[in-house]
């Protein structure tokens, strides 16, 4: 042991590695590092830099959670409102914007619709009634002529010459006539002294008479061309609208053909046929028998346009069996010429009146599986789903029945997204038909929007509102 001790200190002193080595050592003991009895174990420190993986593992999962879940926002917000004053924030009630009408009291007009076609009360085609030159014409297509208007003209001069050949045969017999006549005065005085016979007196008589009769043959010649020559002037058998010319001037036009010269139809006053199904005669029946004047309409071909108003003029004497529907007939002073013969309109017949009903437009009445209901809004702009019975449509009103009184206010647009006891802000309807705020609810928007109507955040990332959402289908 002296040995060793005094050898070890014979040894010279390790530089800098043996203090190294030492400290290495001592702060990094092993379990062949003799420990002195009574010493408590050193526990290892954590590694420097290791810790940072961890957190960022976190850091990441947070933020999934956070931004995949869209009520996790509103839900730390009302906790942290709720630690910083114990009191979480009632949210806003959502306010729907709707278009309403009220209720109101009036006369319902009831009405028979029908598929019309409108007919002309006299469709004439002008022919000429003689053969010849057409030398005139002498009205403008397409213009409104009056009965006994100057239409076309023949050329006469053919039929003049006829009327001096007859007239010339008409001096003629006359004077035949004459002759005969003064032969049989002598044959009568002769006749007392026995000069004549009695067969002699009869021939002159019968050829007086015969000569009498060719006077009326050449007068009768002598009317027929005159009537002729009035041929030759056509005018027009009616008031009304002419067409379009057949024929020009200068041709050769023979009578009764089949195109004829031009076409008057009469339009002022003119009718309308239409259809009314059969299970509704007895009620146009019932009220033309109690002597009523039944009024009709006309529309065009959209139903947008009133075109005329008139009168029912006649019903049909059977119905059509292929159909099912019976044909009437209705007449129109037409003054302002809107009817045009052959021309498709829609026929309406009054037949009735609703008196005092109470009417509502028909988008409020909403079709449930048991009964039909409406949206009444309240005095405290929330609305009340109520039960009625609905009677006649006429258009696009409807006739309530039972269930609502004149004056109580119906949601007419925005139904789908109402429920009983919603809250509502009523809009009106400009000219064009868009739905605009009132006055009220643009004076503060921020009542109409609810904390469901603020920007959230979808699963993808995509930022949108409550109220985009509901739009989608």
């Amino acid at each position: 042991m002296v040995n060793r001790k005094t050898a070890d200190a014979a040894l010279p002193a390790a530089p800098e590695e043996t203090t190294l080595q030492a400290s290495s050592t001592a702060a990094t003991p092993t379990e062949s590092s003799p420990r002195k009895p009574g010493a408590r174990p050193h526990a290892a420190p954590p590694a420097k830099g290791r810790w940072w993986p961890t957190l960022l593992m976190l850091s990441c999962l947070s933020a999934a959670v956070y931004f995949s879940l869209p009520w996790l926002p509103k839900l730390i917000a009302l906790s942290g409102a709720g630690r910083a004053g114990d009191k979480v924030a009632k949210p806003r009630e959502r306010v729907v914007p709707v278009v309403a009408a009220a209720a109101r009291r009036a006369d319902m007009d009831l009405y028979l619709n029908g598929l019309g076609t409108v007919t002309a009360f006299n469709t004439v085609t002008i022919r000429s009634r003689v053969e010849g030159e057409l030398i005139r014409v002498a009205f403008t297509e397409g213009q409104m002529v009056k009965q006994g208007d100057l239409l076309a003209e023949i050329d006469p001069r053919p039929f003049e010459v006829q009327l001096s050949q007859a007239q010339g045969q008409l001096m003629k017999d006359k004077a035949a006539s004459e002759v005969a006549q003064l032969n049989l005065a002598r044959y009568n005085e002769l006749l007392t002294t026995r000069s004549v016979t009695p067969q002699q007196i009869d021939e002159q008589t019968a050829l007086v008479d015969q000569s009498e009769g060719a006077i009326q043959i050449d007068q009768a010649q002598i009317d027929h061309v005159k009537l002729q020559l009035t041929y030759c002037k056509i005018v027009a058998p009616v008031s009304g609208r002419i067409g379009l010319g057949l024929v020009d001037p200068g041709n050769i036009v023979r009578a009764n053909e089949p195109g004829g010269i031009a076409v008057i139809t009469q339009v002022q006053p003119i009718a309308v046929v239409f259809t009314i199904p059969q299970d509704e005669i007895s009620r146009v029946q019932g009220k033309l028998h109690a002597g009523r004047t039944l009024s009709v309409e006309t529309y065009d071909r959209n139903f947008k346009i009133r075109l005329a108003t008139g009168k029912l003029h006649a019903i049909d004497n059977q119905v059509d069996t292929t159909t099912g529907t019976l044909r009437l007939k209705a007449v129109f002073d037409n003054q302002d010429e809107l009817l045009f013969p052959n021309q498709f309109v829609n026929a309406r017949l009054l037949v009735d009146v609703k008196r005092d009903a109470t009417l509502v437009p028909g988008a409020a009445v909403q079709r449930g599986p048991d009964s039909n209901f409406v949206y009444v809004v309240k005095d405290d702009e929330t609305v009340e789903l109520r039960k009625v019975e609905i009677g006649p449509v006429e258009g696009a009103e409807v006739a309530i029945e039972s269930g609502l009184t004149p004056g109580e206010v119906v949601v007419t647009d925005g139904v789908d997204k109402l429920q009983p006891g919603a809250k509502v802000a009523l809009r009106e309807r400009n000219a064009d038909g868009a739905a605009t705020a009132s006055i009220s609810e643009s004076a503060s928007p921020a009542e109409t929007e609810s904390p469901s109507d603020r920007t959230a955040v979808r699963g993808d990332g995509a930022k949108t509102t409550t109220a985009q959402a509901n739009s989608r289908p």
